[in-house]
């Protein structure tokens, strides 16, 4: 993070003002500097407004002042609508005059080229200098309802303004902002704060997504980015927000693998830029999403602030094939489709002898004849069936006034006896139907797989809510070798990276047949032979390895390696042959770091050896982390069940693995400044018990 990013606490003038400027007012409130005047007049916000208009003495009704000096006080922000060259000059004024925040509406900046660049880069000198918050350039703008702060020209709020709600939203695209605000909207969530960056001359979204983590009326964050350009303020945000139990819902596009191309390892070649961000996201609990529905649909349930800390899921439909699309739905979205107890099957199929009882329950349109089998049965997969959320399928059966009335009714007892557990209904209805459902406690999605979804989504989120708060990873071991900056060979970079604690197997480096010999005697007799060069990044490529070399064979082997190199790399400069013992089997893993140019280090774990690059699964995470981190970033490979052992291969110390990995996030984290790249491929994970060992390691410094 910058040193001289301001602390978020700076924001509260620019998002909750108390008094306000409007700088390029118009009288007509159909125009840009008009718009937002007439929006909070109609709002009744409740400060003094100064409309700022050299050519009137009233704007839309309010007493307009000719420049900023001459306005009676010092607003808490100021909304500036006046060309691109002069942005710059009247942001100097207000922050002259005591302002501390501005929303800047005006285009021509950075999207215009170079020239519009500079004058970008005079609005960030000029808030850094003046200590005044900035918001855009070309940015759509920022409300806050609670307060009727209504800065914005955007006509989603032009029939009916924003009213206050559990949900705020931080957009870089203003365009795209007021679509997700205005779907929210029409789906009965309203938004509280709604911010949009535009071109981040100085708030981005990360300034936003840190203010409304610590915002107390904030109980949802939704954000959209197409870019990132401060990854170490991005990543305080989204802890924040984790520390703070609120959930963040996120559409990242551009899922382009810039910067993924790479030279000298294996880990950069896999460490595509979207990648970084699925770590960044799954480190911090963010969801990220695809789509607008995906977005709504998760904002819609989180708004209602349950989430279980289970992934077990009860099913209750009126049609069996429906049932079977929940429970393939469930099943994909990594839910616990469990069956009901066998005593609680038996209960169920006395009381409804039509029913199918085992999960999905299909009670069949009979019950609606009698509601109070509906309450019971729900009420025993809640309490004896032991789900965390329950999805029921009533389609237009449920429409009815009357019948939502009753049903509502005799569920609210089981409601009552489990606060914790989140009842989600499927049912088509008109609006104030649907409504009278959701004012009940009951989200309602028309879609059965969509809400199984959003079971999903608050069942992902209840189990990152639970978890406990991991002790920071620990410091630089004493005695920890830094990197140099030139390129250094395997065995420099082994015993550097054994100083931090990573474990090796044991190893000579020699200079002589005669020496290979005897090595290969003191290692137990058998071991493998590789070229000790640090202009060899592959030794395998120019014939420089060579394994299972005994005692008998290690003078020959030597001798041979070497010719073998000096005929493939006539110019690299040797320093010798390093002899490493053969190390016990155990499961093949590669592990890396990666140094990406917007998060810093970033550690990659993934099934080893030489297919790595073909599999390509892989996982990762942002340096540093803890054990149990490093644990989650294991079980999400799709090879993960290999280390628990297959065709009669005893489990893989996954315990000693991600303690390895846990080490390594922190040498990453300490030496990122002087790493590029890092690879330990591979590493043998022994049977449970018996740790871990890498086989071999390459550092590309910086």
């Amino acid at each position: 993070m910058s040193q001289d990013r301001p602390d978020v606490g700076t924001l509260t003038p620019l998002i909750s003002p108390r008094s306000i400027a409007v700088i390029g007012a118009s009288d007509d409130p159909k125009r840009i500097g008009g718009r937002p005047l007439g929006y909070m007049i109609r709002g009744g916000f409740s400060g003094p407004i100064w409309p700022v208009n050299p050519k009137r003495d009233t704007v839309q009704g309010l007493q307009a002042y000719a420049d900023v000096a001459s306005m009676p006080g010092a607003p808490d922000a100021a909304i500036v609508a006046v060309p691109a060259p002069v942005v710059a000059d009247t942001l100097e004024a207000l922050a002259d005059k005591g302002c501390k925040g501005a929303v800047v509406f005006s285009s021509g900046f950075a999207e215009r080229g170079a020239d519009g660049a500079k004058l970008q880069d005079r609005v960030r000198s000029v808030a850094r200098a003046g200590g005044i918050r900035v918001l855009g350039p070309n940015c759509l703008g920022i409300f806050n309802a609670r307060c009727n702060w209504l800065a914005t020209f955007s006509s989603s709020v032009d029939h009916l303004l924003p009213k206050p709600g559990p949900v705020s939203i931080a957009s870089q695209s203003g365009a795209y902002g007021s679509h997700v605000f205005h779907l929210m909207r029409q789906k009965g969530v309203e938004t509280g704060i709604w911010i949009t960056t535009g071109n981040e001359a100085d708030v981005d979204v990360a300034d936003a997504i840190a203010y409304l983590a610590a915002d107390d009326d904030t109980k949802v964050i939704v954000a959209y980015a197409e870019g990132i350009r401060d990854g170490d303020a991005t990543r305080a945000a989204l802890e924040a927000a984790a520390k703070a139990g609120k959930p963040v819902i996120f559409q990242k596009v551009g899922r382009s693998e810039i910067g993924a191309a790479a030279a000298a390892s294996h880990t950069a070649a896999l460490a595509g830029s979207d990648r970084i961000y699925d770590a960044l996201f799954a480190q911090y609990g963010v969801m990220r999403v695809d789509t607008t529905d995906q977005m709504i649909d998760a904002a819609y349930i989180c708004s209602r602030g349950a989430y279980p800390d289970g992934n077990a899921i009860g099913l209750m439909t009126i049609s069996g094939g429906v049932g079977v699309q929940m429970a393939d739905a469930a099943i994909d979205y990594g839910l616990d489709v469990k069956e009901m107890p066998a005593d609680t099957q038996k209960a169920l199929k006395e009381l409804l002898p039509f029913a199918a009882v085992r999960n999905p329950v299909d009670i069949t349109a009979q019950a609606f004849n009698d509601l109070s089998l509906i309450t019971t049965n729900m009420r025993m997969m809640l309490d004896e069936g032991g789900y965390d959320v329950v999805v029921a399928f009533f389609t237009m059966i449920a429409a009815s006034r009357y019948i939502a009335d009753d049903l509502i009714k005799t569920l609210q007892e089981t409601r009552e006896r489990f606060p914790d557990k989140s009842i989600i209904l499927s049912l088509i209805a008109p609006p104030e139907i649907v409504r009278h459902y959701e004012d009940g406690g009951y989200p309602v999605f028309e879609d059965p797989t969509r809400a199984v979804a959003a079971a999903a989504v608050i069942s992902r989120f209840g189990r990152f809510f639970a978890r406990k708060i991991e002790a920071a990873p620990p410091s630089a071991p004493s005695g920890a070798k830094p990197v140099p900056s030139r390129q250094i060979g395997e065995h420099e970079a082994s015993d550097l990276l054994e100083s931090w604690g990573v474990p090796f197997v044991d190893r000579r480096l020699v200079t002589s047949a005669h020496e290979a010999e005897e090595a290969v005697k003191a290692l137990g007799g058998k071991a493998v032979l590789k070229i000790a060069s640090a202009d060899i990044l592959h030794k395998t490529e120019v014939g420089g390895v060579v394994v299972g070399v005994t005692a008998s064979n290690a003078s020959a082997a030597y001798d041979g390696l070497v010719t073998r190199v000096s005929e493939a790399a006539p110019k690299a400069e040797v320093d010798g042959v390093l002899v490493a013992a053969m190390a016990p089997e155990g499961v093949e893993t590669v592990i890396g770091v990666q140094n990406d140019p917007t998060f810093g280090p970033v550690v990659m774990v993934g099934l080893g050896g030489i297919l790595v690059e073909v599999l390509e699964d892989v996982s990762f995470r942002l340096a540093p982390f803890g054990v149990e981190e490093a644990k989650r970033m294991i079980a999400e490979l799709k090879g993960a069940k290999i280390y628990g052992g297959v065709r009669g291969a005893p489990p893989a110390d996954v315990d000693a693995l991600a303690e390895l990995l846990s080490t390594v996030s922190v040498f990453a984290a300490s030496e990122g400044a002087r790493i590029e790249s890092v690879d330990l491929n591979p590493v043998r994970v022994l049977p449970k018990g018996e740790g871990c060992v890498a086989l071999d390691a390459l550092i590309v410094p910086r």
